[in-house]
């Protein structure tokens, strides 16, 4: 019994050290989206390693796209509107509303971000720039083949761990302490398989959607415009800001400016009875 406990302390021991070496990859990973069954995510993985086996590059791809599109003012808000209408109703396939900004005043200006199936990516900027003028226009795309990759195997080599963890657990001749360490290192490789899991989900949602960006603006020549006026607009109130600072500042000069007046007339006091004694001296010796 002695030599099976002290095998189990060593079997369990080595099996601690190795989910050490990079267990806390999969904690670092950011949890976003729900888990993934483990037989899709080894499908998934199985995807990533074959894309490389066949063009030494993946193609599992991250897009982001951002359009600007050029509105007149009074336009902006009813088109994004009708952008989210169309992606609450799933008009050009699944879609989801991430963000959306809007800003009124003299310049006007909105965006939407979304996330959406990516045969819906051209039909949502054409809805978004009907009948306006498309002002920009970038793509954008990360490879996560390596990241995938990398996930599924610390998924494999955690679920091996848990199977042997498990196998352990069985044992007949375990004490109470080993019960409990067996039992905290069982929870912790179960944390970190939920991570692995729900992180190989979020790839998978990167991959099958894409991020879409839509800035809606007014007309360069109209913007200008907006700005004249509220420059015009702006002209009494910078007036009256220059007339308060120029008030402050004859405020807080009045006071040196009297100390230098005294100042220059008592000098002016003191030469004058200089040249009056001096002119005095002199008639009296003549």
């Amino acid at each position: 019994m002695h030599k099976g406990l002290m095998a189990f302390a060593g079997a369990l021991l080595a099996l601690g050290l190795g989910a050490c070496s990079d267990g806390g990859q999969a904690s670092r990973e950011a949890v976003v989206y729900d888990a993934a069954p483990p037989a899709k995510g080894a499908a998934f993985a199985a995807q990533a390693t074959a894309a490389e086996d066949d063009h030494g590059l993946s193609a599992m791809l991250a897009y982001e796209h951002h359009a600007g599109i050029q509105l007149p003012a009074g336009e902006i808000p009813a088109r994004l509107e009708q952008v989210q209408a169309a992606c609450a109703d799933a008009r050009f396939g699944a879609c989801v509303v991430l963000a959306v900004n809007q800003q009124g005043g003299e310049r006007p200006s909105a965006s939407a971000t979304l996330r959406i199936v990516p045969e819906g990516v051209e039909p949502m900027i054409a809805l978004a720039g009907d009948g306006a003028r498309l002002g920009s226009r970038s793509t954008h795309a990360e490879d996560l083949a390596v990241a995938v990759r990398d996930n599924a195997a610390t998924r494999d080599r955690l679920a091996r761990e848990m199977e042997r963890l498990q196998q352990f657990q069985q044992r007949p001749d375990l004490s109470v302490s080993d019960m409990i360490s067996l039992s905290e290192r069982i929870a912790a490789v179960e944390a970190q398989l939920e991570s692995a899991a729900r992180q190989d989900a979020q790839y998978r949602r990167r991959i099958d959607t894409q991020r879409l960006t839509l800035s809606f603006q007014p007309p360069t020549g109209e913007a200008g415009r907006s700005e004249i006026g509220q420059a015009l607009r702006d002209v009494a109130g910078v007036f009256s800001t220059g007339a308060a600072w120029t008030i402050r500042t004859m405020a807080f000069l009045a006071p040196l400016v009297l100390v230098l007046a005294v100042a220059v007339a008592l000098i002016r006091l003191v030469r004058r009875r200089r040249r009056t004694r001096a002119q005095g001296a002199g008639t009296a010796a003549g």
